[in-house]
């Protein structure tokens, strides 16, 4: 039988994973050029929004959880001008992914319920946050799709 901790653990972290597949299944099909436009003008661009979720991922998991280091400077998420290759950017964002199962599998049952503080956070412990940081990642995801398909149709 297993038990929660595992079942929390495991599931999680196949979450993770399965979103982290579906940002590079949206990213394959565009071009470097597209991966940076802004199809509105409002808004960001699908390389923007990988730098951002990879921000909050390294911050409010690896940071504060995993403990490690990350200094984050959201605001450049979304205005880094620099326009780094679309593979860097993605491959960073694995990163960001590979970082979170590992954290999400060294958490003890304790664990869990610590108490979890940091700059921006409204979570109560840490699997709050996990799962917040999931959700967010979810809805960023459904952004990229509409990306996707507006940058296809004006071709």
């Amino acid at each position: 039988m297993t038990d929660l901790k595992e079942t929390v653990a495991s599931s999680l972290a196949a979450r993770y994973t399965k979103l982290g597949c579906g940002v590079r299944e949206l990213a394959v099909t565009l071009s470097d050029e597209q991966f940076w436009a802004k199809p509105f003008a409002f808004g960001n661009s699908f390389g923007h929004l990988v730098l951002h979720l990879t921000g909050n991922l390294n911050y409010y998991i690896g940071a504060q959880i995993a403990v490690t280091g990350y200094v984050r400077d959201r605001p450049l998420e979304f205005s880094d001008a620099t326009r780094p290759s679309k593979a860097e950017v993605l491959k960073k964002f694995d990163q960001a992914i590979e970082m979170v199962v590992g954290a999400i599998n060294s958490q003890s049952a304790e664990d869990w319920s610590k108490e979890y503080i940091a700059v921006g956070a409204d979570a109560r412990d840490r699997f709050d946050m996990v799962l917040q940081c999931a959700t967010h990642l979810h809805h960023h995801i459904g952004q990229m799709m509409y990306l996707g398909f507006e940058l296809k149709r004006k071709g």
